[in-house]
């Protein structure tokens, strides 16, 4: 993820099965079709001792991949479930985004995939192509082996591709761990690139041609966008190419403010094959962790390059839903002028926790004497030089912040609420991502079908070991972290970050040299206590300990989706609205890029490598209903 928390919706913010609506394009098009699975049995990887097999040296994985493709492309023409199931191991897994269920669904377990497949096997008309591709083993430990290979598909309306995992057995067949389908685009409406990009030459119209169609003085467009940080601009771009006429409405001044304005030492702690946006990845000398600032100039270059609507100094004021299921949306512009659209989409792309920071109250917080910031405030350590600052938190944010103030002489303390996952970007990243997003790697849309093949819960599972792994290379670290009473963890049931990012948002630090200053005791520590509240000079703790401080800067994360959704949409349709983020039942994340609660509201979020893969499928579905084939949900 990227160094600040990404939002997270209070549990009670839980509605998802709210009567569906009618549909104002296609037919039957938020139509549900709900599904009662078997239980799933509990996530095993598929080691070779557990499955009683072996691995020999000399198997012709070509061979084996056809083999099995050519019999599970058989039973699926002949309809032929029982086929399909005995080409499985009995807890395989069948994930799918959008190509048979119009959903995030993952299916574990044969009694939940032959129900799967029971309900959408004919109804979508899968027909897989001829043959697999990219065939390879994949060993990642001795005890750890699969074939992996891809494949390609069609579907009633849409084109996908697809992902098979096959491992060894007892009796030397080597079967299913895991399948993958994913849509890929819907026919008849491909994305304008390539050939389908315009030939005609453009003689001194295409600058006026740009002014109209951003100005929208005699049209509406399909869809606005309310939102212009990566997320927003994401999706634009993905609409744009499908011929979806989108408007990004965004209340800062310049796109990329979100990321320039930032705390002047932020910088992407994720590396820069990870991170590539839709059609413009980063040019190949872009630096492995990006500074804030210099992403934000990108992200107001991609705006421009890839022709998309803007209006800056943009509020949406209001967002309305009409009886025949249209939208409606207000908006005032820095003039005080206003403007209200009659749409057929809203796409809410409100940032991290929507924006808004989550800063507690704590008992005589108004008899402090000193300055209170949440770290979104913060800019610069030479703001508060001869200062002592209190640094509240121990995440990502927290961390950079602390060791700004340290690099500028300030003296500073972290207190720390709880354990915190700690790695080295040295010695995790390329342990996460060498296979999928490093250099040499291979290219990113191959790299995002990949990593998003392998279901979130197996994911976690084999995380736990290169969680352990991290640890080990880390060791000198943690053991100095210890030492000086810095509390750490190795993550939900040990497996590390990328599970927190994914439930949590937050609650890890990937250590780029902050944890360095903590043992060398130059960013002093404390969380022995709970903080009982204010004094007139700093904090107080229940052991009766106090730490005086000038500036107290909460590094609290942001307060989730709901305060800023509710306010533009009131309580009656906001009350209509799932939970957003972190992961459902199946492993799947909640609400965002697709159904959230009624139909054509849409929520786009995430970090960067996350808006790119899955901003693609908002825009299959947006188009999907503006064409009329948009089809029947399958909803967990």
């Amino acid at each position: 993820m990227a160094t600040a928390a990404v939002l997270s919706t209070p549990p009670a913010f839980d509605k998802l099965d709210e009567p569906v609506q009618p549909a104002t394009n296609g037919t039957n098009a938020d139509a549900v079709k709900s599904s009662q699975l078997p239980p799933a049995p509990k996530p095993e990887l598929p080691t070779l001792d557990r499955l009683g097999a072996s691995l020999q040296s000399d198997v012709d994985i070509q061979a084996v991949a056809a083999a099995w493709y050519r019999t599970f492309a058989q039973h699926v023409s002949a309809g032929d479930i029982d086929g399909i199931l005995s080409l499985f191991i009995d807890d395989g897994w069948w994930r799918d985004l959008l190509a048979l269920t119009w959903e995030f669904r993952t299916f574990h377990g044969v009694p939940q995939i032959r129900q799967f497949l029971s309900d959408q096997l004919v109804a979508r008309k899968f027909a897989p192509s001829a043959a697999a591709r990219d065939v390879v083993l994949k060993q990642p430990y001795p005890d750890l082996a699969w074939i992996q290979a891809f494949f390609d598909f069609e579907t009633d309306t849409g084109i996908g591709s697809g992902v098979f995992r096959l491992v060894p057995t007892a009796d030397g067949t080597w079967k299913a761990f895991t399948v993958y389908t994913n849509l890929e685009d819907l026919k008849g409406f491909p994305e304008k690139t390539g050939l389908n990009r315009e030939f005609l030459p453009n003689h001194g119209k295409w600058k006026d041609q740009r002014a109209q169609e951003r100005a929208y003085a005699d049209r509406d467009p399909a869809v606005i966008i309310i939102g212009g940080g990566q997320s927003g601009l994401d999706i634009a771009a993905r609409l744009k190419l499908l011929g979806v006429d989108a408007l990004i409405v965004e209340q800062q001044d310049r796109i990329g403010n979100q990321w320039r304005y930032r705390y002047e030492a932020l910088c992407l702690h994720d590396p820069v094959w990870y991170d590539h946006m839709p059609y413009m990845p980063f040019p190949p000398s872009w630096p492995v962790y990006t500074p804030a600032q210099k992403l934000a100039d990108w992200l107001e270059y991609y705006a421009e390059a890839m022709e998309l609507n803007v209006w800056t100094s943009t509020t949406a004021t209001r967002v309305e839903q009409t009886k025949d299921g249209k939208w409606v949306v207000a908006v005032r512009k820095a003039d005080g002028t206003e403007r209200v659209f009659h749409i057929d989409h809203v796409i809410l792309a409100l940032g991290l926790g929507g924006g808004v920071p989550h800063i507690p109250t704590l008992p005589n917080q108004d008899e402090f004497q000193g300055q209170i910031l949440h770290s979104t405030q913060h800019k610069s350590g030479r703001d508060h030089i001869g200062k002592k600052v209190a640094v509240i938190g121990a995440g990502t944010s927290a961390h950079d912040v602390s060791s700004d103030y340290v690099d500028h002489g300030v003296d500073v303390t972290l207190y720390q609420r709880g354990p915190t996952y700690i790695m080295t970007t040295k010695e995790g990243m390329p342990r996460v991502f060498k296979d999928t997003y490093w250099e040499g790697a291979g290219p990113v849309d191959v790299a995002d079908r990949v990593h998003t093949s392998m279901p979130i819960f197996m994911v976690k599972e084999i995380h736990k070991r290169i969680t352990a792994e991290i640890a080990e290379a880390d060791k000198e670290l943690l053991e100095g972290l210890k030492k000086v009473g810095f509390k750490y963890n190795l993550g939900h049931e040990g497996s590390g970050f990328l599970w927190l990012a994914q439930t949590r948002g937050g609650g890890y630090y990937l250590d780029v040299g902050t944890s360095k200053k903590i043992i060398d005791g130059r960013i002093k520590l404390t969380g022995d206590s709970k903080l009982a509240g204010f004094t007139k000079t700093g904090l107080k703790f229940e052991d009766g300990s106090e730490l005086q401080a000038d500036v107290v800067l909460f590094a609290t994360g942001f307060e989730g989706a709901e305060k800023s959704i509710r306010k533009l949409l009131g309580d009656e349709l906001t009350s209509k609205l799932g939970p957003i983020w972190d992961l459902n039942e199946e492993g799947e994340e909640r609400g965002a890029w697709r159904w959230l609660g009624l139909p054509n509201l849409w929520f786009m979020m995430g970090n960067l490598s996350m808006c790119r893969f899955h901003s693609k499928h908002l825009a299959l579905q947006i188009k999907a209903k503006q064409e009329g084939v948009y089809g029947t949900r399958y909803a967990p």
